[in-house]
C-alpha cells in the first residue's frame, strides 16, 4: 500500500464525486482532483464543485487553487499533484485521484513533455488574431508550421490550438518536435496506479443525465454565476477558464451574441462531445477496472475490488 495510487475516471456526469465520497467512507482515501475546471475560484455551478458542507466533510485538493483570469496547465497539473501524493503517501493513506480530465491523468502516469513554459503576452497576441480571424483560420496557420500538431488537434480547439501556436512562436520548433523528443519522467515511477473507471452502459442514459444536470444548474443560478464572472475587469471569454464547457455559450448568451435556447442546446452539444472524447481516452488505458454507477451494487463491486488489490 505504501506507493498506491487510485485513479477514479470516467465521462461527464457519470456521478465521480459521489462514488468517491463514497469509498472515502470504507477506506483510508483522501481525493485529489483531476479536473481542469475545478480549479477555478468562484466557479461552482457550472463545474458541478462539490458544494462547501461537502467540501468541508470530505475534503478535495486541487479545488479553487486558481483565479478564473489565470491559466492551468498538464504541467502544473503535474507538479501540483505530485506534492499531494507524497504529502498523503507521507501521512500513511492513499491517494484517490477523482475526475474526467483525462490528459492530467495520462501526463500524471506516463509523463509529459518538457514543453516551454506559457507565455502571456504571446497567449494575447493569439487571442487578439483568433478574435480577429476565427480559430479555424489560427488552426490552418497551424498546418503551414506544424502539421503534426494540426492533425491531431480539431479546427475548433482553441486551447490547444494556442497552446501549439504559443510553443512555436516561443521557441522557433513544432510542439511535434518537442513532443517526439520524448517525456520527462512520470510521476513517481515507482507507484502503483490501481486505474477505476465509471461509464453507464448506454449512451442514451449518459445524454439524459447530462441534460438532466444542466437544467439543475440553470436552477440553481449558473446564469447569476456567469454574470458575476463577466464583472471581473480582467476575464474574458477567451481566457482558459471560460472555455470550460456552459460558461462558453452562456457567456455569448449573456453577451447577447445568441439566445438562451441556443446556448443551452449548444451546451448539451459541447458535453456530449466532451463525453465522447473522454470514452476514447479511456479506451486507450490499459489495466483498467469499469463499472457502471447506475446499477445496484457497484459501490460494494468498487469496494470488494479494492479490497483485494489492496490486501
Amino acid at each position: 500500500m505504501a506507493n498506491t495510487v487510485i485513479c477514479l475516471m470516467g465521462p461527464t456526469a457519470t456521478g465521480k464525486t459521489d462514488v468517491a465520497i463514497r469509498l472515502c467512507e470504507r477506506f483510508p482515501l483522501e481525493i485529489i482532483s483531476v479536473d481542469s475546471a475545478l480549479v477555478y475560484r468562484g466557479m461552482d455551478i457550472g463545474t458541478a464543485k462539490p458544494d462547501a458542507e461537502t467540501l468541508q466533510r470530505m475534503p478535495h485538493r486541487l479545488i479553487d487553487i486558481r483565479d478564473p483570469e489565470e491559466s492551468y496547465s498538464a504541467g502544473d497539473f503535474v507538479r501540483d499533484a505530485h506534492k499531494e501524493i507524497n504529502t498523503i503517501l507521507a501521512a500513511g493513506r492513499i491517494p484517490l485521484l477523482v475526475g474526467g480530465t483525462m490528459m492530467y491523468f495520462r501526463s500524471l502516469t506516463e509523463g509529459i513533455a518538457n514543453l516551454p513554459a506559457a507565455d502571456p503576452n504571446i497567449r494575447a497576441g493569439i487571442d487578439s488574431d483568433a478574435d480577429k480571424h476565427g480559430w479555424p483560420a489560427l488552426h490552418a496557420r497551424l498546418a503551414e508550421v506544424d502539421a503534426a500538431a494540426a492533425a491531431r488537434i480539431n479546427p475548433n480547439d482553441s486551447q490547444r490550438i494556442q497552446r501549439a501556436l504559443e510553443v512555436f512562436l516561443a521557441s522557433g520548433r513544432p510542439m511535434s518536435e518537442w513532443q517526439r523528443e520524448g517525456k520527462a519522467r512520470p510521476v513517481g515511477e515507482d507507484a502503483r496506479f490501481i486505474k477505476i473507471s465509471l461509464q453507464t452502459a448506454m449512451r442514451s442514459t449518459l445524454n439524459e443525465r447530462i441534460e438532466e444536470r444542466l437544467k439543475r444548474m440553470l436552477d440553481i443560478g449558473f446564469l447569476d454565476e456567469i454574470r458575476g464572472l463577466m464583472l471581473r475587469p480582467e476575464l474574458t471569454p477567451d481566457k482558459p477558464s471560460m472555455r470550460a464547457v456552459g460558461y462558453r455559450q452562456f457567456w455569448a448568451h449573456l453577451a447577447g451574441d445568441c439566445s438562451h435556447d441556443e446556448a443551452r442546446h449548444r451546451t448539451l452539444v459541447a458535453t456530449r462531445q466532451l463525453a465522447k472524447r473522454q470514452r476514447t481516452w479511456l479506451r486507450a488505458e490499459s489495466a483498467l477496472s469499469t463499472y457502471d454507477p447506475l446499477e445496484s451494487g457497484t459501490i460494494d463491486a468498487i469496494s470488494a475490488y479494492l479490497a483485494g488489490e489492496l490486501g
